[in-house]
């Protein structure tokens, strides 16, 4: 029978366990752990995905600093932007929601992010460290669904996993991560052929292509653990990448959407601001 790992309810515990640990550092270090979140444009996702996270820094007790700029904003502001909290003491974390207009570089503003402020773990030293075995701060989501996996109880050493998508903020650090837990890991793309039969052979499969129900019960193996990354907007709502309906009779673990890695992601970026505040304190940067 298919279990379902519940992100939501996941996500929520984590949040109240870090609620402790943030009020205990606020005692003992005597100030607040401050995360800056820059928003540029007028993106309707990108909105609400700054909404949650402003939110969830209320309810563990991260202050948290909002930067609005213009769609028409220049690159250089941005850049400025980005380099003035990276060099401001009272900043632990910095957040530049993505996608920026596409007049803006990205790389070229991810760069001016301090490693040690870099709670998206977007940065190439960051994802440098990653690849190299180092300590680093990990991705939000990769991060996150390997602790929905191990919440769940499932091995991972010797798996089979195969990863559907290979960009940088998903698709190559969650690879990376399922190699480290000793996985065999396949990366599947758009010019990927007979992907329909890799995937077929997966133990774990992990769908974050960005197309609305793209896997299908025939490319899922039985007893299969399947985690949908996807958050497709549809006139039927929220979507995934997976057809859920059919995939799950057929899953040992599945992810649903929404309420799967999405929270996760959430509460991923509150420990990962508490982590970039404590090892300021503590000298690791």
């Amino acid at each position: 029978m298919t279990k379902i790992i519940d992100g939501k309810a996941l996500s929520q515990s984590i949040k109240d366990q870090l609620k402790i640990s943030v009020e205990n550092f606020k005692n003992k270090y005597n100030r607040d752990i401050t995360l800056a979140v820059i928003l540029v444009g007028e993106n309707p996702a990108s909105q609400v995905y700054v909404r949650n996270k402003i939110k969830a820094c209320e309810y563990v007790g991260i202050k948290s600093l909002s930067y609005k700029l213009e769609e028409t904003a220049t690159e250089e502001e941005v850049i400025e932007l980005t380099k003035s909290l990276s060099n401001d003491n009272k900043i632990d974390g910095i957040l530049v929601q993505l996608p920026l207009p596409k007049h803006i570089n990205e790389d070229m503003v991810l760069s001016c992010i301090s490693p040690e402020k870099d709670v998206d773990g977007f940065t190439s030293i960051n994802i440098g460290n990653l690849l190299l075995g180092k300590p680093c701060i990990v991705s939000c989501t990769p991060q996150g669904i390997i602790t929905m996996l191990k919440s769940a109880n499932i091995e991972l050493t010797g798996k089979n996993a195969v990863v559907i998508g290979r960009s940088n903020i998903v698709g190559k650090p969650i690879s990376l991560l399922l190699l480290k837990e000793n996985c065999t890991v396949t990366i599947c793309h758009s010019k990927t052929k007979d992907i329909e039969k890799i995937c077929s052979n997966a133990d774990i499969l992990i769908a974050a292509l960005g197309k609305t129900q793209f896997v299908k019960e025939n490319m899922v193996k039985e007893g299969a653990v399947v985690i949908d990354v996807g958050i497709n907007r549809t006139e039927n709502g929220l979507k995934g990448d997976v057809d859920f309906d059919n995939v799950s009779k057929k899953t040992s673990y599945i992810t649903p959407v929404p309420g799967g890695v999405g929270p996760m992601t959430i509460a991923t970026l509150m420990e990962n601001t508490y982590k970039c505040a404590l090892r300021r304190e503590e000298g690791e940067f």
